[in-house]
């Protein structure tokens, strides 16, 4: 989708723009408060991974001793979980607070900013002038800055997650798994860490299955939010309208139709959603009992244990969830991409500006 100034909506411009900018909050004074709140948030991530482990083992330990009716084992297990559980939940809490906080202090730096640039040597009237200027700088400034700057911190961060989640969880599967028999017996052939191929083999057909069906995506989101935009400019509009204009039809004319398309919008963004939802959820119910599945045969000729099917099977599960990143936050990643491209074309509109106005400063400068 393109603008009416030429530039692509989605693409990497506006991107590339939307980053020169943004970026800036961890530079010049003050940068110390993103970098801290950086820092401690990859702590957190390592030390959840951690206790994540640890419930892990003691999945197996728990479910060994149940297995064996040891009593005193179940008790200890039983007298070691709170103390885990609390440890995951108090470093969920952190997270969730520093996490915030970088978003809170991000917006308030872009949103600042962008606010100067618009301002500055009157580029908002010079915007509202140009029948190239972007539709409603304000929505922009405001919902657009909001979103581009809420995501990226979430996705980071899950995406460092899901890789030392993979990472550990795999080297468990290799470990508890083993090798499996395949073929005729008489041949001896086994293949060594099964179940981490048949993880890999799933999460391949599962993020397949999601940049299929989502495909469109990022372009139905661009086109919703550009839809909500010219809504908001059409009724702000309606403020200037002479009196009696409306012919007393209050949803008349242009915000009729721009009301149109925003419906027309959220239809097809309901579709795509609807679609990767059948994905997330499917996968999201079938990736434990899968785990527990594989590792049936290996339980019933004794070379694991009941601890260590359990473990297996949620060992599988964390590397299913850490594999489908992309499917888990394939739709926020469209969103986000098509808020920061209509922040970055903002930006490069009012670069295309200052360029024009440098031949009349330096005119006016002899």
């Amino acid at each position: 989708m393109r603008t009416d100034d030429g530039i692509s909506a989605v693409g990497p411009g506006p991107l590339r723009r939307f980053w020169h900018s943004a970026l800036g909050f961890g530079r010049g004074k003050g940068s110390w408060v993103p970098w801290t709140l950086m820092g401690l948030l990859i702590v957190c991530v390592v030390a959840q991974l951690l206790v994540q482990y640890r419930l892990n083992v003691w999945n197996r330990d728990f479910f060994d001793a149940l297995e064996k009716r040891n009593g005193a084992g179940i008790r200890h297990q039983t007298y070691l979980l709170p103390g885990l559980a609390a440890c995951s939940i108090f470093l969920a809490a952190f997270a969730v607070w520093a996490r915030m906080t970088f978003q809170r202090r991000w917006r308030g730096w872009l949103t600042t900013h962008l606010v100067g640039e618009w301002l500055e040597n009157g580029n908002y009237r010079r915007l509202e002038a140009a029948s190239d200027e972007p539709q409603l700088a304000e929505y922009r400034i405001a919902e657009d800055a909001r979103i581009a700057t809420d995501a990226p911190i979430d996705l980071v961060t899950g995406l460092l997650s899901s890789v030392l989640t993979a990472a550990t969880f795999v080297v468990v599967l290799w470990t508890v798994g083993g090798a499996i028999a395949i073929g005729p017996a008489h041949l001896g052939l086994e293949l060594p860490g099964y179940l981490v191929f048949a993880s890999v083999a799933y999460a391949m057909l599962t993020t397949g299955a999601m940049l299929f069906v989502g495909r469109h995506m990022a372009h139905v989101i661009e086109r919703k939010n550009q839809a909500e935009s010219e809504l908001k400019f059409a009724i702000a509009r309606l403020r200037t309208a002479p009196v009696g204009a409306m012919g007393g039809n209050v949803p008349a004319g242009t915000v009729s139709f721009a009301l149109d398309e925003v419906l027309r919008a959220w239809r097809w963004l309901c579709g795509q959603h609807v679609r990767t939802t059948l994905v997330s959820s499917g996968n999201t119910l079938l990736a434990p009992i899968i785990g527990l599945i594989l590792s049936v045969p290996k339980y019933i000729d004794g070379s694991l244990s009941l601890g260590e099917v359990t473990q297996a099977a949620a060992a599988f599960a964390a590397v299913q969830i850490a594999f489908n990143w992309l499917v888990d936050n394939y739709p926020r990643l469209a969103e986000w991409a098509s808020s920061a491209s209509r922040v970055g074309v903002l930006l490069l509109a009012v670069d295309q500006l200052a360029v024009a106005r440098q031949p009349a400063e330096a005119a006016a400068g002899r």
